[in-house]
């Protein structure tokens, strides 16, 4: 028993001090930043990020970094890093309408589905299907169990699962259409025909731009573009918006 229970404030202590640590080195990257450290601000906050320690506010702290840093692709991967993770981050969006028109970064065409489903998160999404899914669970069972049928309950029933089919359907389609969602993070990207750097060109990516991923061959990456065109761009000149 006591055994046990020195373990478990090991344990305690162990998480308490990360977390500690973690919060002391977000402040620290903070001041560097305000005091125009962006390099010492940039290291910091990718230090937390490869920690897992991932939060729409630290993708944001992070893109405003590399922006003063004047990396506008990154700037952009990590403002669409903090949207991923909260569609609503209304300071996200505005910088990152910014730094798209700095540099004149390409954007890939939505579909129209896609757009549509812009107004929740794939957490809450999640939370939608869940809460529908038991609330329908329980009415079924009250179905079951009651003397006399409810109709109230019944339409309450199927309410709740065809709520239910559409967040799952929802987040299938978020999920599918993001796979491979990637920036442009390298300088003068050229899109080309083929895996080699004087195959002929497709498109000039600048940084910023969006592309999806299709599929990898060695050093080189097939994506589709915008403007409706695919190409083959070095792997090393782009990062998949999640992690």
């Amino acid at each position: 028993m006591i055994a046990r229970r020195l373990f478990i404030g090991l344990c305690c202590t162990f998480f308490v001090s990360t977390a500690f640590a973690q919060d002391a080195l977000f402040a620290k990257a903070n001041q560097n930043y305000a005091e125009g450290n962006f390099k010492e601000a940039i290291d910091g906050y990718e230090t937390l990020v490869r920690s897992g320690q991932w939060s729409a506010t630290l993708f944001y702290d992070l893109g405003n970094a590399y922006f003063r840093a004047k990396d506008f692709g990154r700037a952009i991967l990590n403002y669409e890093r903090a949207l991923a993770l909260d569609r609503h981050h209304p300071e996200s969006e505005a910088n990152l309408i910014i730094a798209r028109d700095e540099a004149r970064a390409l954007e890939m065409q939505q579909t129209w589905l896609r757009r549509h489903l812009q107004f929740a998160s794939l957490t809450q999404f999640a939370i939608a299907a869940s809460a529908a899914f038991w609330l329908g669970i329980f009415c079924v069972i009250g179905l079951i169990l009651a003397r006399r049928r409810s109709a109230r309950v019944f339409a309450l029933s199927i309410l709740s699962f065809s709520i239910f089919a559409a967040a799952v359907f929802a987040i299938y389609k978020v999920v599918n259409e993001d796979k491979g969602a990637a920036i442009v993070t390298g300088n003068e990207v050229t899109a080309r025909l083929a895996t080699a750097d004087n195959a002929n060109s497709v498109l000039a990516l600048p940084p910023g731009s969006e592309i999806k991923i299709l599929s990898t061959r060695g050093d080189w990456v097939y994506a589709a573009l915008p403007n409706n065109l695919r190409g083959w761009i070095p792997a090393k000149d782009a990062e998949q918006v999640r992690l």
